[in-house]
């Protein structure tokens, strides 16, 4: 970054033997950069660095572990350590270490609130929630993603992984879509970096949904969905200890694709189930 201060002085008719000396450097440093200004190591680092911005703008939760990874992955060779040294240059961070901080301050919505806690609607895929929850393992956490027809509360989609990225997200919404095939549905959900990342952003526009995003510390604004995990939690997570990821996997969607929709009767559906209220409910879809 010196050098080219060296050819802006030199404009102004100070000597280069001067500058060098005064900024540290030798004049036969500042010559060999003159024939080659990008070394072929920076071209490599700039490829490397765009990169892992593009990485960290669909998840910002990855720190430069996860990045190293993602760049293995696209065919980049490249050391965790030479990550974290452009990582940090470039001050690209997790969003969850930044947590530790004494002030912690949730990133800007990307969608306006578009339910105004109103999570009601005359008819199906007009109004959709989609939420993200954790649970521990004996090997770990696993998180599941879901979305939630509100008209007649069936999760319409949902997706299990072992990492909450913003492909998680992504990939409930893919399977809800796959099923469903909405148009101009509002996807509701929180301030969560999942849901505010590029990659989700531009599935909703490309799909012809609509987003929308709940307040800051109010837990009212995703009160459905959240009711909907309190059940999860109690029918399933609190049973017992889970050994393993895949145990707890199964047992989510056979408690889900089983019991939930198909057993479960609810009062707000006239104590029907969820696949009964829909078949009821369009003759020409079950036809």
């Amino acid at each position: 970054m010196s050098y080219p201060l060296v050819l802006d002085l030199a404009a102004d008719r100070i000597p280069v033997a001067v500058t060098c000396r005064v900024l540290g450097f030798s004049k036969q440093a500042f010559y060999k950069w003159m024939k080659d200004p990008v070394s072929p190591r920076d071209w490599d680092d700039a490829h490397l660095l765009n990169a892992a911005l593009d990485i960290h703008a669909d998840d910002p939760e990855f720190g430069y572990r996860f990045i190293a990874d993602e760049l293995a992955d696209l065919g980049f060779e490249a050391g965790e350590n030479r990550v974290q040294r452009l990582c940090s240059l470039q001050g690209i961070y997790s969003a969850f270490a930044r947590r530790r901080a004494l002030i912690s301050r949730p990133g800007p919505p990307v969608h306006d609130d578009l339910v105004q806690r109103d999570f009601t609607a005359p008819g199906p895929n007009q109004l959709w929630l989609t939420d993200i929850s954790e649970h521990r393992t004996d090997q770990g956490k696993l998180y599941i993603c879901a979305v939630k027809d509100v008209w007649s509360n069936r999760i319409v989609g949902y997706s299990i992984d072992d990492r909450m990225t913003a492909e998680l997200a992504c990939a409930a919404l893919r399977n809800a879509i796959g099923l469903r095939s909405p148009t101009a549905t509002i996807v509701h959900s929180d301030r969560g970096s999942q849901f505010r990342s590029r990659k989700f952003v531009h599935l909703l526009s490309h799909n012809g949904l609509r987003g929308s995003m709940g307040r800051v510390a109010a837990c009212a604004d995703s009160s459905a969905m959240e009711s909907w995990f309190a059940l999860l939690q109690h029918n399933v997570l609190d049973r017992k200890r889970w050994a393993t990821k895949e145990e707890l996997r199964l047992a989510m969607v056979s408690w889900i694709e089983r019991t939930y929709h198909r057993r479960r009767r609810q009062r707000g559906l006239s104590r029907l189930t969820p696949v009964e209220y829909e078949i009821l409910n369009q003759a020409p879809l079950a036809a």
